[in-house]
């Protein structure tokens, strides 16, 4: 055997012991990476008001770092955390739609993602439009 053939097993080895730690670690619910091998994981906060009238204020983010749909629950996580703030996204668009109960900066939405790989590339603060008002104008 020369020393070519010596370093290819020595690598391939490597390659199967660090495969099976992290699978095991995977398993074992102690990975420290999400999907995308970030640690930026948000503790899951369930929206306990769900009636978007209660929502006077409306914010579209276009987040940059979204690759799966975990990326997308990072997010929606992560901006949920929020206070008064309840958020969905749109993996495909690259959005954020976020209702929130009070005004926010876009300094505020880049906070929340703070310690994440991803970014608020865009953000469009949107007016909403009562059921009153949108009769006058024929929405």
């Amino acid at each position: 055997m020369d020393i070519t053939t010596i370093i290819i097993y020595i690598a391939a080895a490597a390659l199967i012991i660090f495969g099976i730690y992290y699978t095991v670690q995977k398993f074992r619910g102690k990975a420290k990476s999400s999907c995308c091998g970030t640690p930026e994981v948000k503790a899951v906060r369930k929206v306990d008001d769900t009636d978007e009238s209660h929502y006077p204020y409306t914010y579209m983010l276009t987040v940059d770092g979204m690759k799966c749909s975990g990326c997308a629950s990072n997010v929606e996580n992560s901006l949920d955390n929020m206070d008064g703030v309840w958020a969905r996204v749109s993996l495909g668009r690259r959005e954020a739609r976020v209702l929130a109960k009070k005004e926010y900066r876009r300094e505020d939405f880049e906070e929340a993602l703070a310690g994440t790989s991803y970014k608020v590339a865009g953000f469009c603060e949107k007016n909403k439009i009562s059921t009153a008002d949108s009769t006058e104008i024929g929405i």
